[in-house]
């Protein structure tokens, strides 16, 4: 099986291969792989990042699926409980919501673990979005506009969806929710690679695969894909490469999985649909060491009524990611950098000034665009020819764009081809 792309969807659809009995090669057209889950040694700050703020939750069973399988399922750390610190920026008003281990919500019945002037009856107002249809935003969908929605469902569907609920879509939203929430609190843990996302993500992966004998060509750029055949019989027959390598002739049981951007599938697939609209993301790394796991500095915080959305405690460094970010890419970095210190600074009670080392990452195209308008153009696994399938977190998984996303579509395109009955 020939896997073009690997972020982590191709690796996911390499592994997934691998493990049930096929030889794997593995094309990047990067010099290094995981795409955007990926570490990097920042010679500025002088320690290892992540080029972007990564969170999981336990439910997420795909993820947890392929880091045991990749022999990496003990590099997430968080916290034993479903605990989600807040931080009022207009306010200076703190607080935890601590959701309940079982699928009945009984932390909205206790003061100390909801949301700081609310009653259990405020949350009722946000049942129907577990349920919402398609073409609503999750704005029409949410019926509340009161405290729990500013302070809790607008900030955290804004950075799971990476679009402003005023526009992103209510049905992605109500997956995500389904999947996590209504699961109860042992589901909705929040998990972070605690050595960063190469450590856990990519490196382990491209260990297992070299060890069992799969091809890792990094470097490689697909430039083209040949098809041969006549109507139902129509298969991909090879892929051409730049540079000037040799094209690869596919065997007849040779499949594909074409686990590249949207706009790198579009230019390799005729007539594919694939979202065409982007959310940014911008990240600032600061270079500061931070006791960990005490009342002044969790982990992570989630900010609300602020530039930023979410801080993340590291080794070394503080993390913070401005989700749905466009308007601020044109912010010159200094600036940016002395805005968002200055809340960080605020939430975690450090001081303000001077502004500490830092690294801005600006991500313009980090994500599709998580409105409903998107939605319908998301493609399936399966594609017109019965030996090249699609994977990625754009392709049509049910989620916005996650790594959980990613990765049950990397599962998905590798077990459909190796399904004796994708034959059509």
């Amino acid at each position: 099986m020939f896997v073009v792309g690997a972020g982590i969807s191709g690796l996911a659809a390499a592994v997934q291969a691998q493990r049930r009995g096929a030889r794997v090669v593995l094309h990047e057209a990067a010099p290094h792989a995981g795409g955007r889950c990926r570490s990097y040694f920042d010679s500025k700050l002088g320690v290892t990042v992540d080029n972007g703020n990564h969170l999981l939750l336990s439910g997420n069973e795909s993820a947890m699926a392929y880091l045991r399988a990749i022999g990496a399922a003990d590099t997430l750390t968080g916290p034993a409980q479903a605990d989600y610190p807040f931080f009022d920026v207009a306010s200076g008003d703190a607080w935890t919501v601590r959701m309940s281990p079982g699928r009945l919500p009984r932390w909205i019945f206790d003061a100390d673990a909801r949301v700081p002037g609310t009653q259990p009856a405020d949350y009722l107002s946000f049942l129907p979005l577990f349920w919402a249809k398609p073409g609503r935003t999750v704005e029409e969908a949410a019926r509340g506009k009161d405290r729990v929605w500013s302070l809790l469902v607008r900030p955290l569907l804004r950075t799971m969806l990476n679009a402003d609920p005023s526009e992103a879509s209510a049905a992605l939203a109500a997956s995500l929710l389904r999947e996590t929430v209504a699961a109860g609190g042992q589901a909705c843990r929040p998990l972070v690679a605690k050595s960063g996302l190469s450590h856990s993500f990519v490196e382990p992966a491209l260990r297992l695969l070299q060890y069992g004998g799969a091809e890792i060509r990094l470097g490689s750029r697909v430039a083209g894909i040949g098809v041969s055949g006549t109507d139902s019989k129509e298969r991909v027959s090879s892929l051409a490469f730049e540079g000037g390598a040799e094209p690869i002739a596919l065997a007849p049981g040779d499949g594909v999985v074409l686990a590249v951007p949207p706009d790198a599938a579009r230019r390799l697939v005729p007539d594919l649909s694939a979202p065409d609209e982007t959310r940014a993301i911008v990240t600032l790394h600061f270079a500061v060491d931070v006791p960990r796991g005490t009342a002044a500095a969790p982990p992570m915080t989630c900010l609300v009524n602020g530039m930023a959305d979410w801080i993340f405690v590291a080794d070394g460094r503080l993390s913070v990611t401005l989700a749905d970010a466009g308007r601020r890419l044109a912010t010159p970095h200094e600036e940016l950098a002395r805005a968002v210190w200055r809340e960080t600074a605020q939430a975690l009670r450090l001081p303000a000034g001077p502004t500490p080392p830092w690294q801005v990452v600006a991500e313009e195209h980090a994500t599709f665009a998580a409105v409903p308008a998107q939605e319908g153009l998301r493609a399936a696994t399966r594609t017109r020819w019965p030996n090249l399938t699609l994977a990625g977190d754009w392709t049509a998984t049910g989620l916005p764009a996650t790594i959980e996303g990613a990765i049950r579509s990397g599962h998905k395109a590798a077990d459909t081809l190796l399904n004796p009955s994708m034959e059509r």
